[in-house]
C-alpha cells in the first residue's frame, strides 16, 4: 500500500509545473450497522446484522493520506488511502464469536477526482470529490474453532468528499471535510469459509496539505 502511494506521488509530480498536494488527515469516524453473511464448513452458515463503532482515537488511530494533482485551478485527481476502523459495539457479537472486527483497519485505496471553487469566501476554497478503488482490510475473526487474522484484498470500494481548505502560506494549507466510504467485502476465513459484508463509514476530517 505504501509503495502504491509513493508510485502515485511520483506520477503526479510530473510535470514540475503541476500543482501537486500531499495531504494528511485524521478525525472522527463512525459506521452504521451492516448485514453479515458467513458461510463456514466448520461452524455452519450464519446471517446477522452487526452494530459497529469507530473508536477513532484508539490505537491504531483513524487517519488518511492523499496525493492530488491539480490539472487546472478547479480540477484535480489523485490517490487516497484511508485507514478506517470498525469495532463491534459492546455485547453485539453473536454467540460463539470472540472477535469480529476490522481495526487495523478497514483500509481503502481509491483513485479520486476533485472539483474546487477558489477563494469563495476570503481565502477559503470549497471542494467536492469522489472515486473508486479497492478495500484492503485487516480481517480479525475468532469463533472458538478458528482464528482468522491478516490483511486481505476483499473487494471494491468507493468514497465521496465535501470540504473546504484555507492556505496558511504559499506551500501549506489546512482543511476540514466530510468523507464517506463504501466497501464491499468478501473475506476468506481460516476454515475455508467466507465472510461477506458491505460497510459504510462516515468521517469528519481535519488535515494539512503541502503544495509542491
Amino acid at each position: 500500500m505504501k509503495r502504491a502511494l509513493l508510485t502515485c506521488i511520483g506520477l503526479l509530480a510530473a510535470p514540475a509545473s503541476a500543482d501537486v498536494q500531499l495531504s494528511f488527515y485524521g478525525g472522527v469516524q463512525s459506521a452504521p450497522s451492516s448485514d453479515i453473511s458467513i458461510r463456514d464448513p466448520e461452524i455452519g452458515n450464519e446471517d446477522f446484522s452487526q452494530d459497529w463503532e469507530g473508536r477513532s482515537f484508539d490505537a491504531p488511530p483513524y487517519y488518511g493520506i492523499r496525493a492530488t494533482r491539480w490539472q487546472s485551478p478547479t480540477f484535480g485527481f489523485g490517490l487516497d488511502f484511508a485507514h478506517n476502523k470498525v469495532y463491534p459495539t459492546d455485547g453485539s457479537l453473536p454467540d460463539g464469536y470472540d472477535v469480529l472486527e476490522f481495526t487495523d483497519g478497514l483500509n481503502t485505496l481509491t483513485v479520486n477526482a476533485y472539483r474546487r471553487w477558489n477563494d469563495v469566501v476570503g481565502d477559503v476554497s470549497p471542494y467536492v470529490g469522489g472515486g473508486i478503488g479497492v478495500a484492503l482490510p485487516h480481517v480479525e475473526v475468532t469463533n472458538g474453532t478458528s482464528d482468522t487474522f491478516g490483511y486481505q484484498l476483499t473487494g471494491p470500494a468507493a468514497t465521496w468528499i465535501a470540504g473546504a481548505s484555507m492556505p496558511i502560506n504559499d506551500q501549506w494549507a489546512v482543511f476540514g471535510e466530510y468523507k464517506g466510504t463504501f466497501s464491499s467485502n468478501t473475506a476468506d476465513l481460516e476454515t475455508g469459509g467466507t465472510l461477506e459484508t458491505d460497510i459504510v463509514t462516515n468521517a469528519v476530517n481535519f488535515g494539512v496539505s503541502f503544495n509542491f
